[in-house]
This record gives structure tokens, C-alpha cells and sequence, in this order.
């Protein structure tokens, strides 16, 4: 077979924004990068970074959690040598955190969980993994974990380094329930004027959408812990920008829009339990010079302890989605205006 020439294959790609953060992780005004064949996503996301600028504490995100997991599974003779194996594995808990310690500078076991299905034991282990979205880590600290186990615990055998109760780049409903990646919140309250001027739109028609649209309508799709409107756009476009592992997406876009109309106001939340990130590690070394030069601008090459750097870019991605996910939503209020949008962005003229 011939071999063919490796061509680089750009994405085009544009910094939005600033967009306007408080919250417990990041403040001020960022842009951020955003690589993208859907030209409309660019104007769209700037008109909600212009939303977050004209509100005082702007888009408020907040982190409420992180965690990157593995699930070995461990096969036994029935269920309970299953049961008396876990009920070894908690009681060895500290000879386990330790040895997760020496396998790596920043991974650490932080919880334990656990599924029985007949005599197959499913062990969902949870890591702190500093700066790095962590998939290489906690694959190798598990590892580790195995093999003492193995060594240690009766009645059980080798099964899989990964039993899918992790659940790595699948739609599944466990990642929102305990926790996968970054855990972020992000929130904006809009003045009734606002919404009139510059969304084109009011919070009642607003929130009436966001029940029957993302709630309603995704319920009777059988969507799966998810309910909104795109957030895939924005986050494979910030993911390719900034080195992460695209195909991450799948849990990551499993959110919840949240509105709510307070007085005048409209309340608008994005909620992105799974945010699987990181400002090290894979994606981001030796010839990927403007992912570097992405993450050198948006501040997240500063000193700072283990960890803020990656949790400073959930926040702002969470922030991203929420700005992408207003302007969309916005746009849907009104009959004709998202497909007008696009044929004015995307169609170029016939060449005569």
C-alpha cells in the first residue's frame, strides 16, 4: 500500500468575547477560542459574550465538583465472593490511596464505587488528577490497583482494565450522578430590557421555550440526562481550540439549560456535570504550537497551584456554553430568524 503525505487539516477558528465571569474560580473579562466549520457559532456566542458584559457580576460560574474515573471489572465465582470481594477492597482503602499515590505525582483516590451483576463485580474507582484531564493517569493508577488486588483480595480474576461503569465517551447516566471530569455551574440573570434590545426576545417567551423545547421535547426523544439546546457546538469547538480529547463531547454535552423568569428578569443556567478537561497532558505537547499559544493567551499558563489552571478553563468553557446556548435559544423564539441567520453567514454567492 502506498504511503500518502501527511496534510495538516486546519479548523478555521476565531477568539470570541470577552465574556464577563465571577464565581468561585475565575473572574474578569476572557476571550476564548472557539475552531469551528459552523461559521454562525462565532457571531452567536459573541452576542451572548455581549449579554454576560452588559450584566455587572456577569455569567456566574461556579465549580462543584471534579473527578476523572476508571471501572475495572473483576470476575468471581458468584455473587457473593462479589460482595466479600468489595467489602475487601473498602477495608484495604488506605493501602490503595497509597499506592495510587506512587504511581503518579498528582492522582489521587478520593472514592469508591461498585456494581454487582451475577458474579461480575464492576469497581468505579475516582481520581483527583491535578491539572490533566487525567484519561492516561487513572487508566495506569488502576492499573496498579488491579494488580494489588489481584494479589490481595481472594476469589477474583482479571475481567477488564475498563468495565464501562466508568463511563468514558459514552451517553450514559452514571457520569451525572457521581460525577466525570468537571462539575460547573454557570448562571446569568437578565433585565427584562436586555432581553428586549438585544436578544430580540422577552423572559417569558424564553422560559416557555426552554419547558417545552429542551424539557419537554427532549423527554419524549428519550434523551438521557440531557436537556438542551446545542451545547456540542460550543464545546467541540473550545475542545479543539485548547487540545482537549474531542470525542469527550458525548458526556460533556449531557447539561441541563435551566430558566426561570424573576420578575422582570430572565434567570438562565447551564448546568455541565461531565466537563472532561485539562490544561496538560495529551493534545496539548511538541508540534500543536497554537494550542500553546491558545492556552499562553486565555491565562492558563500562569503559576498557580495543582489544578486551578484546569478548573479556570471548565469555567470559562461552561461560561462559553452559556452563551451559545442563550443566543440560540433567543434566536428560536422568533419564527424565521435561526434560518436567516445562517443563510446570511454560511451561503457564499454563486460564482458568476
Amino acid at each position: 500500500m502506498a504511503q500518502r503525505d501527511v496534510v495538516p487539516s486546519p479548523v478555521p477558528m476565531k477568539w470570541v468575547g470577552p465574556l464577563r465571569l465571577s464565581g468561585n474560580v475565575v473572574t474578569g473579562e476572557h476571550e476564548v477560542p472557539l475552531a469551528t466549520y459552523e461559521t454562525p457559532l462565532w457571531p452567536s456566542v459573541s452576542r451572548g459574550a455581549k449579554i454576560s458584559r452588559l450584566v455587572d457580576e456577569g455569567i456566574v460560574a461556579t465549580l462543584v465538583d471534579e473527578r476523572m474515573t476508571r471501572s475495572i471489572l473483576l470476575d468471581t465465582d458468584g455473587a457473593a465472593d462479589a460482595l466479600a470481594a468489595i467489602t475487601a477492597i473498602h477495608a484495604a482503602r488506605p493501602e490503595l490511596e497509597a499506592t495510587v499515590a506512587e504511581s503518579s505525582r498528582f492522582a489521587r483516590l478520593i472514592d469508591i464505587h461498585h456494581q454487582i451483576a451475577g458474579n461480575l463485580l464492576f469497581v468505579r474507582f475516582e481520581y483527583s488528577t491535578g491539572d490533566a484531564s487525567g484519561h492516561n493517569m487513572v487508566t495506569h493508577a488502576s492499573d496498579r490497583l488491579m494488580e494489588r488486588i489481584l494479589a490481595t483480595v481472594p476469589g477474583v480474576r482479571y475481567g477488564s482494565i475498563s468495565g464501562n461503569y466508568c463511563s468514558d465517551k459514552k451517553a450514559t447516566a452514571v457520569n451525572g450522578i457521581l460525577g466525570r471530569g468537571k462539575n460547573v455551574v454557570a448562571e446569568l440573570t437578565i433585565p427584562g430590557a436586555i432581553c428586549s434590545r438585544w436578544l430580540r426576545t422577552t423572559p417569558e417567551r424564553m422560559n416557555e421555550l426552554n419547558i417545552r423545547k429542551n424539557l419537554i421535547g427532549t423527554m419524549l426523544a428519550g434523551g438521557l440526562r440531557s436537556a438542551n439546546a446545542h451545547y456540542a457546538n460550543m464545546l467541540l469547538a473550545i475542545y479543539l481550540a485548547t487540545g482537549q480529547d474531542a470525542a469527550n463531547i458525548v458526556e460533556g454535552s449531557q447539561g441541563i439549560t435551566h430558566t426561570e423568569v424573576r420578575g422582570d428578569d430572565l434567570y438562565f443556567s447551564c448546568t455541565l456535570p461531565n466537563l472532561i478537561v485539562g490544561t496538560v497532558g495529551n493534545g496539548k505537547g511538541a508540534g500543536l504550537e497554537h494550542i500553546e499559544r491558545n492556552l499562553v493567551a486565555m491565562g492558563l499558563r500562569e503559576p498557580r497551584d495543582p489544578g486551578e489552571n484546569a478548573r479556570r478553563l471548565a469555567a470559562m468553557i461552561a461560561a462559553t456554553v452559556l452563551c451559545g446556548e442563550l443566543s440560540l435559544m433567543a434566536a428560536q423564539t422568533n419564527p424565521g430568524e435561526l434560518m436567516q441567520s445562517h443563510i446570511a453567514l454560511e451561503r457564499t454567492p454563486a460564482a458568476g
